[in-house]
């Protein structure tokens, strides 16, 4: 009895956090110039690396530790633009990021740094890169209404009797919908087979600047920092420097095959550490090490997934629209709690919106940068 629950934690915990998300990743590393075999390594890294890091951690420490894709991060590259030079200076973004999460681990100082960042405006930030996504499925009902409509039915259903199903139950008729286009089309174009792509990082000052400081500040504000919390309400203590050290070294060797950050897992995570997964706490590490065993699985299924979703970005992009629909909810809602950084939240959320690049520099960092500087200027006292 205890081993079927445990399976059957697992198993929902790997296809809930796999199926909510994966069509944002595919979007974001899209975004950066990756071809339709470069993405699908992307995607086929992350669940390699998330589950090797879960294996580590919870057979060492014997604690429940979730990892997970940087949703939040995928999501503000598939709202940005394409750097200058490509795939390769987006791939030398993702391991700087790798390696400032291991530093915020490692390095006391630059951690502090990371926390004295309002969390206002790192949620505005967020919530503007959100916004043109969001929009997605509003502009997929126009034009294609036959496709986008059931997607959104359904993903409407479920968010009334059940909300943690409705971004994997939205996911699930959007590939139902791209099967049928599929077979009208004449089949699906592209590999079936896992791959992997390795390309070799480049580095560029305003790739640094524009894409991996807002990229590792999203991921540890939105992913990491929760993350923590979300263990500590169910009684656990997470090993941080490790924790840190782990992903972003998984993210370091995942970037030349596409993976843009690996983090702790804040959402999913409760799926696992919950006395609903398994009564005894100090067992609950055995319902991460199946889902890391589902993520590996998942990860052989993953190139045929983007070969599929690849039969309509119209679908692909709605259902990532619509996954993130909650996400922008609580941004928006952290952003303009406080009155006192109101301000400079709506400044960011603005900027953030906009999509400008100057200097070769996205929207995210200007964003990020002219929230602080309104936030010094405006704060009241030390």
């Amino acid at each position: 009895m205890e081993r079927r629950q445990i399976a059957l934690s697992g198993l929902t915990t790997a296809l809930v956090g796999f199926a909510s998300s994966s069509a944002v990743v595919l979007a974001g590393l899209e975004a950066m110039g990756a071809s339709g075999s470069q993405a699908a390594s992307g995607l086929v890294i992350l669940c390699v690396t998330q589950a090797l890091g879960m294996l580590w951690l919870a057979i060492r420490t014997r604690l429940p530790i979730v990892l997970s894709w940087s949703t939040p991060g995928a999501a503000l590259l598939a709202s940005g633009v394409e750097p200058e030079g490509g795939w390769p200076v987006a791939l030398g973004a993702f391991v700087v990021t790798g390696v400032l999460i291991v530093l915020t681990g490692l390095w006391p100082t630059l951690s502090a740094l990371v926390a004295a960042i309002p969390t206002s405006i790192a949620q505005a930030m967020l919530a503007g890169v959100l916004v043109s996504l969001c929009l997605a499925p509003v502009t997929g009902v126009l034009e294609d209404p036959l496709a986008i409509v059931p997607i959104v039915l359904v993903w409407l259903v479920l968010m009334r009797l059940a909300p943690t199903w409705a971004a994997p139950a939205a996911f699930a008729v959007g590939l139902a919908v791209l099967g049928i286009e599929a077979v009208q089309n004449g089949g699906v174009d592209g590999p079936v087979l896992p791959v992997l792509v390795p390309v070799v990082p480049e580095f560029t000052w305003q790739a640094v600047i524009g894409l991996a400081v807002p990229l590792a500040i999203v991921t540890m504000a939105s992913q990491n920092v929760p993350g923590v919390a979300v263990l500590k309400s169910y009684g656990f203590t997470v090993p941080w420097r490790e924790s840190m050290t782990v992903t972003g070294i998984g993210t370091v060797l995942g970037a030349p095959f596409g993976g843009h950050a690996i983090n702790l897992a804040a959402i999913s995570a409760a799926l696992a550490v919950s006395p609903e997964a398994l009564e005894d706490p100090d067992k609950r590490w055995k319902v991460v090490r199946f889902t890391a065993c589902v993520y590996l699985v998942l990860a052989v299924l993953a190139t045929a997934l983007t070969s599929l979703v690849a039969v309509s970005p119209t679908v692909l992009a709605a259902v990532a629209g619509l996954a993130l629909l909650p996400t922008l909810a609580s941004s928006i809602a952290g952003a303009v709690r406080i009155e006192s950084t109101r301000v400079a939240a709506v400044v960011t959320f603005l900027i953030g919106a906009s999509g400008i690049t100057v200097a070769g520099i996205g929207a995210a960092f200007w964003a990020l940068l002219a929230g602080l500087v309104v936030h010094v200027v405006l704060r009241k006292g030390p």
